[in-house]
């Protein structure tokens, strides 16, 4: 009881008096990523750790909790001390995609995303990708909708779990298209890509950061990038819409820092100004290209506006593709 008491004490006083926090962070700092290692989400949350590590001289730790798409590790978060010392590598899916689709399923998730989170900063951007496995005899978008036609039921389609853009991404793409793919939620991108390149799966819109290195590898094939514009990290695959002509096809990701709500304000600061400072760094956003992302480092304003125009967006998709929770 008395720790507890002192807990909350030592909070309020972060709270009044801002120069408590500058001492921040006196001990290891966690950023729980809500899907498994290897994945993109993963990805970011390490580049940018490494990073916040050495800025701050305390371990930066990354903290895998999968699976629910993501909702349990981000309730972990939601319900963890208003500290700063616990992280949430948010995506798209845990904070403008879930809350719709569970909905639409009949659901109720066990957070809610905008209430229980401080939102502090977008890191990075990317763009889905459609990968195959390249025993599939298609070479292009065009050829692999012949292929979904004259084979209804036959594609299986993985993805990094059920409310994740990889997810949208192909629901979006069967509504568009008129064929049908059966729809197969992992625990994360890394192990339904190796189900992949293995032939269990015949396709996946995975994240590109991800699936980057079995692309160069050929141990996948791309077929288009699911953004507005072409990739530079493949700039010679096409996208969705120009591969297909399905009109305003568009269905990126995106990974962001949040905090549990109560943190105080000049933590939150703090958090984004040096993420900021990081993604600043030439070689530091040189890596981030390299794999495939957009980095960002906006303010909590922007980054707050940004997430509540996705989740009008993603709403709409949800309710376009009559997409389910399986």
């Amino acid at each position: 009881m008395l720790r507890r008491l002192l807990a909350a004490a030592a909070l309020a006083l972060a709270v009044v008096n801002p120069a408590y926090s500058q001492t921040w962070p006196a001990k290891p700092v966690r950023i729980i990523v809500p899907f498994p290692p290897g994945g993109t989400t993963d990805i970011v949350a390490r580049s940018i750790g490494v990073e916040l590590q050495r800025m701050w001289q305390q371990p930066v730790v990354i903290e895998n909790r999968p699976g629910a798409g993501g909702n349990i590790g981000a309730d972990q978060v939601a319900k963890s001390p208003p500290d700063g010392y616990t992280l949430l590598m948010g995506t798209v899916g845990t904070h403008a995609i879930n809350q719709a689709l569970y909905t639409q399923s009949g659901s109720k998730m066990s957070f809610d995303p905008v209430r229980d989170f401080v939102p502090i900063t977008l890191v990075a951007g990317v763009p889905n990708v459609m990968v195959i496995n390249p025993k599939l005899p298609v070479n292009t978008v065009t050829e692999f909708i012949a292929y979904g036609k004259e084979h209804p039921g036959q594609l299986n389609m993985a993805s990094s779990g059920n409310g994740t853009s990889i997810h949208l991404s192909g629901e979006l793409f069967k509504t568009m298209t008129g064929i049908y793919m059966v729809h197969f939620p992992y625990r994360g991108s890394a192990p339904a890509l190796t189900d992949l390149i293995t032939g269990n799966m015949n396709v996946m819109f995975d994240n590109l950061p991800s699936a980057l290195p079995h692309i160069k590898s050929g141990r996948l094939k791309a077929l288009a990038v699911t953004s507005r514009v072409r990739s530079p990290a493949l700039p010679n695959v096409p996208t969705v819409e120009e591969a297909a002509g399905l009109k305003g096809f568009e269905a990126s990701s995106w990974f962001g820092l949040f905090a549990p709500t109560g943190t105080p304000r000049t933590i939150v600061d703090k958090v984004q100004s040096d993420v900021a400072k990081a993604l600043s760094n030439p070689e530091v956003r040189e890596r981030f290209v390299a794999q495939g992302a957009e980095p960002s480092g906006n303010t909590p304003e922007q980054f707050t506006a940004f997430i509540r125009a996705e989740s009008d967006k993603w709403t709409r998709v949800v309710k376009f593709s009559n997409a389910k929770v399986d």
